[in-house]
């Protein structure tokens, strides 16, 4: 058996662990280059390069998107 990605971010039927910039983006409703500006700028979430390809960590997206919660004031 082959192991392939599918557009939902699978892999042979287990969650995916690990999103590639183009996924992150669409995650985000973003583009791929402001991801990419944001590493040159150190901002956003952690990320792994292999080889030449980026990946960012499931935990890692979602710690940072906690991180980014914002609470609203009672007026």
């Amino acid at each position: 058996m082959s192991t392939h990605h599918t557009p939902r971010g699978r892999l042979d039927g287990a969650t995916a662990r690990h999103l590639n910039q183009h996924d992150l983006a669409a995650r985000w409703r973003m583009s791929v280059r402001t991801l990419e500006r944001w590493r040159s700028q150190r901002q956003g979430p952690p990320f792994l390069r292999l080889g030449g390809r980026i990946a960012y960590r499931l935990e890692d997206i979602e710690a940072f998107e906690q991180a980014q919660r914002q609470e609203t004031s009672a007026a």
